[in-house]
């Protein structure tokens, strides 16, 4: 998992090629490559304390609703949730730094609670702020970022974008791991990224992962390998649906983010009860006898 460092890094050189081949006369013709909605940038993404974050919607959000900022679960001002832990409307207070297309900061938008986290399956927070998206475009002139509600294909053109660090990494879907492996916890059908471009470093966790095309949040960003090792914090392993393991060094991961929307009811209320909602739910104990 991807926490702050203490020093400035050094940046990593990224480099992009695009290659274009003729064709006869009597060839087919070219179908050019979809044309971004927008180039991404840091309109709408925040800045937390020890990670980045963003402030989302979801297809069926209105602009009346208070606003939802995703994060990592491991990004918890209370620590990092155990391996099977769930946290569902805990108040909260937290702040976050509210960042314009430049990456400059316009403004602080505070929690009322953690709607939603866990740290199982997958790495997600979910922040219920104070003020609803109106509210935030008419003070600040920023619009939420569009959470898709389909599953990203391998090959897609991504933005991780930090609002940690301000800085934005570009690579493509690589595939997806069945099982992602770290430390004590597990997660599902992880987004492998293609290297180079998103080597992420500390403070990137819980950054958007922009669909390029369609500008919309297909993920989160939570982890890479750093060193090699083999499952160990920060230091992922794959696993497959037979066992095998896997360990890539330096390849970096993000959570699917596609399921969350279908666990947002009305007022962006958690529903975890939902049809269609598959995120995992708080353990209830039967009562003793």
């Amino acid at each position: 998992m991807k926490r702050p460092l203490a020093g400035v890094l050094t940046a990593l050189l990224m480099t992009g090629a695009a290659l274009a081949g003729a064709t006869e006369a009597s060839a087919a013709p070219h179908t050019p490559t979809p044309t971004p909605v927008a180039a991404p940038d840091f309109a709408g993404t925040v800045a937390l304390s020890n990670c980045s974050g963003s402030l989302i919607r979801t297809p069926g959000s209105l602009p009346e609703d208070p606003a939802l900022v995703l994060s990592n679960g491991h990004c918890l001002e209370t620590g990092m949730p155990a391996a099977g832990a769930v946290v569902v409307d805990q108040p909260s207070s937290r702040t976050f730094d509210l960042l314009a297309a430049d990456g400059g900061e316009v403004g602080t938008v505070q929690a009322t609670k953690i709607s939603y986290a866990t740290m199982t399956s997958t790495d997600v927070s979910l922040y219920q702020l104070g003020s609803s998206y109106a509210e935030i475009e008419d003070a600040y002139g920023i619009e939420a970022l569009d959470l898709a509600a389909e599953r990203p294909a391998q090959g897609t053109d991504i933005s991780v974008v930090s609002g940690y660090w301000k800085r934005i990494y570009d690579c493509s879907i690589d595939g997806f791991a069945h099982q992602l492996r770290e430390a004590d916890w597990t997660w599902d059908d992880s987004v492998r990224y293609a290297t180079p471009g998103c080597e992420v470093i500390g403070g990137t966790s819980g950054s958007p992962v922009v669909d390029n095309t369609t500008g919309e949040v297909v993920a989160v960003n939570n982890t890479i390998n750093e060193s090699g090792g083999r499952c160990t914090l920060n230091n992922p392993c794959e696993v497959d649906q037979d066992g095998a393991v896997t360990v890539r060094p330096g390849v970096g991961y993000a959570q699917q983010t596609y399921g969350i929307a279908a666990c947002v009811g009305e007022g962006n209320s958690i529903d975890l009860g939902r049809p269609g909602c598959e995120l995992p739910k708080p353990t209830v104990l039967a009562p003793r006898s």
